[in-house]
């Protein structure tokens, strides 16, 4: 089964933004619909929060346009398609490598998220992998050769509970 899903965005993360992005309830409740719905069209939406059709397009396009959603995507669930291992890490950076390993990483495919977390330059990844001999095969030709990789700590994903898509307004 295939979910669609956007991806929000939320201004305050970014060097680039001095402020918040304002929306109202209105708003709220057509990012809510997407994200239960990326599908449903703007006049079943219009219907649901009781707006025009043209209305609903000038929002969600004023919203894109201001970067509250970034893209539209769907949500693919690995196993169906034949990527058994999913596994986080934490990774260990020297200070003076941890923007290049950052970059390097975030341009591997199967790296699905990246992240800069608090502590010493540490980078948290989740990468996923058809079987435990391609998740080997990254470590030790990928992660393991870059320059600055002080330690790698590895936890691989047993069962799934939730997973969250798109954000609690």
């Amino acid at each position: 089964m295939t979910f669609i899903s956007i991806i929000l965005f939320n201004s305050f993360y970014t060097k680039e933004s001095l402020h918040l992005q304002q929306i109202d309830e209105i708003d709220r409740q057509i990012i809510k619909a997407l994200n239960a719905n990326g599908r449903i069209s703007y006049t079943d939406l219009a219907k649901d929060i009781g707006l025009s059709r043209v209305a609903i397009q000038a929002r969600i396009n004023t919203l894109m346009e201001e970067g509250v959603i970034e893209r539209f995507t769907a949500v693919i669930n690995p196993e169906k398609i034949g990527i058994t291992v999913s596994a986080f890490f934490n990774v260990e950076v020297e200070p003076k490598c941890l923007k290049a390993v950052a970059d390097t990483l975030a341009d591997e495919p199967a790296v699905t998220s990246l992240y800069h977390m608090t502590g010493p330059s540490k980078l948290h990844m989740h990468g996923l992998f058809t079987n435990n001999k391609e998740m080997e095969a990254f470590l030790n030709e990928k992660l393991y050769k870059l320059p600055g990789i002080m330690s790698v700590d590895c936890q691989v994903l047993i069962t799934r509970y939730k997973s969250r898509m798109g954000m609690r307004l």
